[in-house]
Formats: structure tokens, sequence, C-alpha cells
């Protein structure tokens, strides 16, 4: 027995060295996979720098021409805010319920994390261990999903993060790092976006209660979302006020008097943000020019919280959004009568290109169930002429096809014509519902007489007189055929007066004296990308043209040769505010300074006594100004472009699909008012300043060129051979509803601008 102790002893002490070996080795060990972690062995790990200057996703901001913001760009809605830019009551609201100690530790709170490890033992779990420090460390650096060992990996890794925060970051600065950086869902990312979208206020002026909203959605935004769960809501709303009672960061009356509180939102989805505000249209377009910018440059437009800086002016802008809704209403009230009967094979290949009709052929649906199914009513909400611009209805998915495709739409843009510089840009009648944007140059419609002034810039410009006589009669093409588009009794007309009453032979007479091929290259060379066929009907506007590319050719007149490429953004700059690229618009010379002003004199007869006459009349305005009216087959297509000394502004009317016999009017009477309501805002505010050069400078190499101004008020009395001459007191483009029978066998490629599809057909 004596013998067995000491060798039990020996055994015992054995047991406890080799305990404290396994104890210094897992320590020893511990703090080597510590040292791993931070050295970055066992994977990436954030530099200092990163720590201090988090990379998280950053909204762009789009600001007008005076610097206001009027739009986002965002893959996460996010905009930062800092420390003083955040009401104290959610910062109270934040530390009471999410880490009572968060001013008393470094990082990891021991008592907080011992007892969520007995809790896990136990299964008795009272709260989380993780502090505001380790949680936003998750939030910077979020963590791969994988195995038991990976999540072991990255709770090590939170852990050293931080403590690295602490030691690197105030506590101040380590609140307002998380508040940037946590999801509220509906997009909303940061205290922020969050306060805007559930409260529509900045996160400095929130209530208490609504502070308690924002944090008790941290525990989890879907749960607790306001919107969708208003009674949790609630509830996870008065657990949070309980806990700013507990640590008194609030009274216990402040706190019975907050829980009796109705949960009162003002919801602003980020969704919908896109659709509000200036421009809408506008903002699209650069949206689309600064991502081209961005793959450029290796940037990323959602997410480098880039400062775009754009051309728009906002009340020109405000202008030209008022101009479009008052001539738009009156427009759709004048032709709600349309006719489906007359465009089964145009309604057959909308409803094909729906959403619901695809959806329900990806389900096996046959064409007699789809037919079933979009002819049962529906509750929906559909786009009206009324204050809210939409109203709930009962119908039925076809009917509404009817009833929103038969409004009237527009497209309505102006720039500054010596800078380049686009000032307002409409592309619709209202964005949350037709967002195809009729301006930009992927939407190409029939231009119709807006593209005659071009050919007679290149007659004048190869040394024809304004002052010559045109020849009013038929026309034969080499090649063609005979062509007569009205006024072929007038007999002849001097070039300019030919211009100003839009006859149609006499523009074909000018195309044949510069040539077909001739007159294409020009068109190339001031701007215009849209495919153009050698046709004789090209002279009469019968071809595909966008709004923003018709404008752009128009620029050598007000802008005396020099054609200027149209230009949305002026600069750009990162997130902190250094420059990053500012734009230069593309000029060049395309005709000489007497030719541009041969025709500023020629365009002036339009407005003086031409097709134009009533924005002189009914709109009273002031100055000298030049246009030119332009109408297309049955009326689909109502055109106005027109120019003051400063500045340049053009106008679509039509419906998105080409029907015909709508009854809208000439180009006159239903895309003129748009410009001309426009240009009379414009003219009466005296602090936009384009009202302040009244007449066009005649250049110094006019002198003794004689320009032939002397335009008398002409009376073409009304006949048979001069039909459509005039109308009631204004006159209108001569012929212009002949202008399918000018095309006659000429084939014309239609482009298809929704689908992208091209067919061959014959007008």
């Amino acid at each position: 027995m004596a013998k067995k102790k000491p060798a039990q002893k020996k055994k015992t002490k054995g047991i406890i060295k080799f305990m404290w070996f396994c104890v210094l080795f897992g320590l020893i060990a511990f703090a080597a996979l510590i040292f791993l972690i931070d050295a970055g062995k066992l994977g990436e790990m954030p530099s200092m720098s990163e720590l201090q200057d988090p990379k998280s996703a950053v909204a762009s901001e789009i600001y007008d021409g005076d610097d206001n913001l009027i739009g986002k760009l965002f893959a996460e809605n996010r905009e930062p805010v800092s420390y003083k830019e955040i009401a104290p009551s959610v910062i109270d609201a934040l530390v009471a319920t999410e880490d009572e100690r968060f001013y008393g530790h470094s990082g990891i709170d021991a008592e907080a994390l011992g007892r969520a490890i007995m809790g896990v033992i136990t299964g008795n779990r009272q709260g989380g261990g993780s502090t505001i420090t380790q949680q936003l460390a998750k939030n910077l650096f979020p963590r791969d999903n994988g195995s038991i060992f990976s999540l072991i990996y990255d709770k090590l890794k939170e852990n050293i993060l931080a403590v690295k925060i602490e030691k690197n970051l105030t506590k101040q600065e380590i609140l307002t790092a998380y508040l940037n950086t946590v999801p509220f869902g509906y997009n909303s990312w940061g205290i922020r976006s969050a306060s805007r979208t559930f409260f529509s206020k900045e996160p400095l002026d929130l209530e208490p209660q609504e502070a308690a909203v924002l944090v008790g959605m941290l525990k989890g935004n879907t749960l607790y979302n306001p919107i969708r769960n208003p009674e949790k809501s609630k509830d996870r709303r008065n657990t949070v006020l309980f806990q700013m009672r507990k640590n008194k960061k609030i009274t216990n009356a402040e706190y019975q008097r907050l829980k009796a509180t109705e949960l009162v939102t003002v919801f602003k989805p980020a969704s919908a943000q896109k659709h509000e505000g200036l421009a809408p249209y506008f903002r699209q377009v650069v949206e689309l020019q600064v991502k081209d910018w961005c793959k450029k440059k290796g940037m990323d437009v959602y997410r480098d919280g880039l400062k775009i800086y754009t051309t728009v002016n906002p009340k020109m802008q405000e202008y030209a959004e008022l101009a479009v809704a008052r001539n738009m209403y009156n427009k759709t009230r004048r032709v709600n009568n349309f006719r489906w009967k007359k465009h089964q094979k145009t309604l057959k290949r909308i409803i094909r290109n729906t959403k619901r009709y695809k959806a329900l052929k990806a389900q096996n649906f046959t064409e007699k169930e789809i037919e079933e199914n979009f002819n049962t009513k529906v509750k929906m909400t559909v786009f009206a002429w009324n204050d809210k611009r939409e109203k709930e209805v009962v119908m039925t998915p076809l009917d509404s096809i009817k009833y929103m495709r038969a409004f009237v739409q527009t497209g309505f843009a102006a720039m500054d014509p010596a800078t380049g510089e686009v000032k307002a840009w409409v592309g619709g009648i209202n964005h949350k519902y037709f967002q195809y944007d009729h301006v930009n140059e992927h939407t190409k419609r029939q231009v119709g007489s807006t593209m005659k002034p071009l050919a007679y810039c290149l007659a004048v410009d190869n040394n024809y007189s304004p002052c010559m006589q045109i020849s009013c009669r038929p026309v034969f093409f080499p090649g063609h055929r005979l062509y007569n588009a009205g006024g072929s009794r007038l007999g002849s007309l001097p070039m300019k007066k030919c211009l100003a009453f839009s006859v149609n032979n006499g523009s074909l007479n000018v195309l044949k004296l510069v040539g077909i091929e001739a007159f294409v290259d020009f068109c190339k060379k001031i701007g215009i990308t849209s495919e153009l066929r050698a046709y004789p009907s090209i002279v009469l506007g019968a071809q595909d043209i966008s709004v923003i590319e018709m404008l752009r050719s128009y620029t050598m007149f007000p802008n005396y040769g020099i054609n200027i490429k149209p230009t949305f953004v002026s600069r750009i700059e990162d997130k902190n505010g250094n420059l990053l690229e500012t734009f230069v618009p593309e000029r060049k010379e395309v005709i000489n300074e007497r030719t541009a002003y041969k025709m500023i004199k020629m365009m002036q007869g339009t407005v003086n006594f031409g097709t134009a006459k009533r924005l002189k009349g009914r709109y009273g305005l002031r100055g000298e100004l030049c246009g030119k009216t332009g109408t297309t087959n049955d009326e689909a297509d109502a055109w106005y472009i027109g120019y003051s000394p400063q500045l340049l502004a053009g106008a679509w009317v039509g419906c998105e699909d080409r029907f015909m016999g709508l009854g809208l009017g000439e180009g006159s009477r239903a895309a003129m008012p748009i410009w001309g309501s426009f240009f009379k805002m414009i003219q009466n505010d005296k602090s936009l300043g384009y009202n302040t050069v009244k007449k066009f400078a005649e250049p110094l190499s006019m002198e003794g060129v004689d320009i032939c101004d002397s335009y008398d008020q002409i009376s073409i009395q009304r006949s048979e051979s001069v039909e459509n001459v005039s109308r009631g007191l204004d006159l209108e483009d001569v012929s212009e509803s002949e202008i399918n029978r000018v095309i006659g066998s000429d084939p014309v490629e239609k482009v298809n601008t929704r689908s992208g599809a091209r067919e061959l057909d014959y007008e």
C-alpha cells in the first residue's frame, strides 16, 4: 500500500502537468491564431485605413444647374450623416437597447458575452453578446456563409476588428458609422434614408417615439416594419422606450406619454422617389450617361457616392412640365373618343408584349385562358388628369391597356444653343405611369416639315439666294418618279416664302437643287445619327428622327454656323467633393455665319406670317423668333421646333403607337402650344435672363450681302388647287396630310422603338 501512494501521487502530478501544458498550449495556440488572423494570414483582414474610412455603398447624387439635389442613384439607398446631424434621442435609444455598457467597454463586453455563452449552454438565452462595435465590424465586413469553422473564424475576426475600431475611432464616430451602415428595409440603408423613407424628415428632426421605431427595427426590419406590421412595430417601439426609461434617457412621465401615442408614419419609399421631384425623365438620361462614364473609369455610379452636377435649370424645367400638363390635358380630352376597332393588330401586339401575357404564357396557359384573364375585372390604379395624376378603378386588364395607350404623349426639351446645355427635358406626360422617354435619341418618330429648313440651309450654303424663285410644280427625280405633294398651282414663290408656308413641292424642288445624297451627308454632318434613306420623301420628314437629334441639327442657326452637341452633365465629383471630370460640349462649324443669318431671317417668316404666326398673336411672345412646324400622315405626329437669340426648344406630340386620324391637329395646333406656353413663362420671368437679347445680331460679314429682308404679308387665295393652305385664321403646312401620297412606293424603313424590330413597309 505504501508503494502505491507514491505511484498515485506521481500519476496525479503527471495529469496536472499535462493539464497545465494543455492550458498553456491552448493559450499559445489561441494567441497564435489571433496573431495570424490579425496579420491576414488566414484570410483578408481590413487595414487601419479601411477601418477609419469604410467603403460602404453610398448613393450618388444628382444636382440641377443651381446645385439643388434633385435625385439619387443607388444600389443601396444610403446617404451618410455626421454625428451632429442625428437627433440625441436616436443615440440614446440605440445605446439603451443594443449596448447598455457601450461607453464603458473597449469593443467587447465581457459580461454580455458571458451571459450569451451561458445562454447557449443552458438554452436560456436572454440577449445577444455582440456590442455595437462588433455589430459595426460585421456590417462593414460581412461574413462568408459557410461551416461552423467559418462562423468561429468570423466571430474571432469581428472581435479583433471591434478592438481595432475602438482604438482608432471615438465613441461618437463608432455610433455614427453604425447608424450609417444598418439596413431598415425598402432599400433604405442608414439612418438618413430610413428617417426620410418612414417619416419624410431628416434624422436630426426625429421625435423620441420615431427614433424608438427605427431603433426597434434593428432587431428585424421585416418583423418590426411599421408599414407591414404596425402592431408588432408599436410593441417593439414601446420596448425601446422602456429601455430608454430604464437607462434614464427619458423620465417615467415621458415614457408613459410616448408609450400611449399612436404609431404614425409618413411613408415615402425610395422606389417612389425616382418618379417624383424635378425632371424624372432627364435624370433617367443622366443615369445612362454617367453609367457609361463610370465603366470607362472603373467606378460604380450606384455605390461610389458621386456628385453629379447637371445643366437643367430648375425654373425652366418647372415651366416646361407646367406647359406640358396644361396643353396635354386639353389634347387628351379632345381625342378621348378613340376607337380601337381600327387598330386590332396594334392592340394584339401590345397585349403580347405585356408582362402579364408573358407570365401566363410561361405558366402554359392556353390562349383562351389568357383571353379570359385579360377580360376579368380587377382593382387597379391608373393614370388620370387630376391633382394626384392617378385614380383607383375596377376594370379588366384589356380595358386598362386600351385606356392607358390612348393617352396622347409628348416629348419636349429646351437647350442653350451657345453652350449646348440642356435646360429642360420632359419625356412624357407622367413618369410613374409612362416611363418611355420621347426625347432621347433612341425614340424616333417621323419629323414632318421640321426637316425642310435643313434642305433650305444646304441650298443657301451652296449660294442659292433666299430671294430666288422656286417652282411649286411637280418634281421628277431620276430613278424615282414624278412627285406632286401639293401647291403646284402656286406656280413659283421666293425660296423664303416656300419655307414660311411649308410648300411641299417647293421643298422637293429645293432638294433636287442640292441633291438627295448630298442632303443625307449634310444631315449626318450636323449630328443626325438616325439611319436616313436617300429618297425624295426625306425632305418631307417621312423618316424617323429623335427630338434631341433635331434640336442638335437646329443649333447651327442661332449659333451662327456652329453645331453643338447637347450636354446634360457639367461636372462629376467624388463623395468628398474632389473634381473628377468636367464636360465640354462637342462643337464644330458646319455652315458659315452668313448662311446661318440668312436662315434666321427666312425662318422668322414662319412666325411673322407663316404657319406659326399665332406665337405673336395668341401667345403674345416678344422679340425675334424663328421656327418650323411639322405634321405627318393623318396627323399621327405633330412637331414644332423654334428658337430665340438665346434659347432653342422643340416639341413632339402623338401617341406611343402610330395611330392615324386622332384629330390631334397640325404641328401649329398640337405641338406649338407647348412651345408657346413655355416661352411665354420664360419671357415673363426676368430672373432667368432669357429675354435680354431680343434681336439676332447681324454678322459683320453680311455687309453688302442682299438677304432679301422684305417680308410682306402674303395672302394666298383659298382655292381647290391649294387645299389645306389656309385653315380658319391660321396658316398651316400645305397638304401635310398628303404626305402618304408623296411617298408613294418609296420603301421606308420603320423602326419599332419599343422592341427595336425593323420591318420594310410601303407608306
